[in-house]
């Protein structure tokens, strides 16, 4: 299957220009024509996405990603359902071996509603009720996700503020309860993002190999 990115955003490892380290956003199709360091479209179709822990990153952070987003912000109400369906493949993980896969993300803030992280071979995820919570507890969604193995991933959000996540790997499948969102989240706007992201702070003495590494085989996002 033919993975169609051209016109998502890219954030990526590398940075504006000599002089501005902050990390480069391009669409797809420009980070597939002039980063194939990072962003590359395999034989099968597929994407590579490839983001050393040493980098570019945003202002507020010393962590690199490669990650997909949807060009357009929506409101919960601007359609019945929104939902990111993705089988992705992990080959490699960052040396602390986390790092966020998928996230549901607020335009204007730096605290999503949800974000899923492959956290040292399980899944989990952390999920704000409230807009602006400080801090997001951590479930587990699925165990005994290794690298290597396809997964299967899923974020449906109702125009009611519903979240249901659910994730496959190796026959085995877990889901989330309803996660419900509080009416403080109704006035925001969100997009979908994923790809990797790494949960570890780059220093002077990073190695150069240490990062993470997924290929994405599927990728439908929807809104109806």
């Amino acid at each position: 299957m033919t993975v169609n990115i051209d016109n998502l955003i890219i954030t990526t490892p590398a940075p504006k220009s000599e002089t501005n380290p902050v990390a480069l956003e391009v669409t797809g199709a420009v980070a597939l024509a002039t980063l194939s360091e990072f962003v590359a479209r395999l034989p099968d179709g597929s994407i590579r996405l490839n983001a050393p822990t040493k980098g570019a990153a945003s202002k507020s952070t010393h962590r690199t990603r490669c990650e997909w987003k949807e060009p357009v912000y929506w409101g919960l109400g601007s359609a019945a359902t929104h939902r990111n369906h993705r089988t992705f493949t992990l080959q490699k993980v960052n040396s602390l071996q986390k790092v966020v896969i998928s996230q549901l993300h607020v335009k204007d803030d730096d605290s999503p509603p949800i974000k899923v992280f492959w956290n040292k071979g399980k899944l989990t995820y952390g999920f704000r009720s409230e807009f602006n919570q400080a801090t997001a507890a951590t479930t587990t969604l699925l165990t005994e996700v290794p690298l290597g193995t396809p997964i299967e991933i899923i974020i449906e959000v109702s125009s009611s503020g519903v979240v249901i996540l659910s994730a496959t790997c190796n026959g085995r499948t877990g889901r989330s309860p309803a996660l419900q969102l509080a009416s403080t989240w109704n006035a925001r706007n969100f997009n979908f993002h994923g790809g990797v992201y790494n949960q570890i702070d780059f220093t002077d003495s990073t190695p150069a190999e240490d990062g993470s590494v997924c290929v994405i085989s599927r990728l439908e996002l929807t809104h109806f």
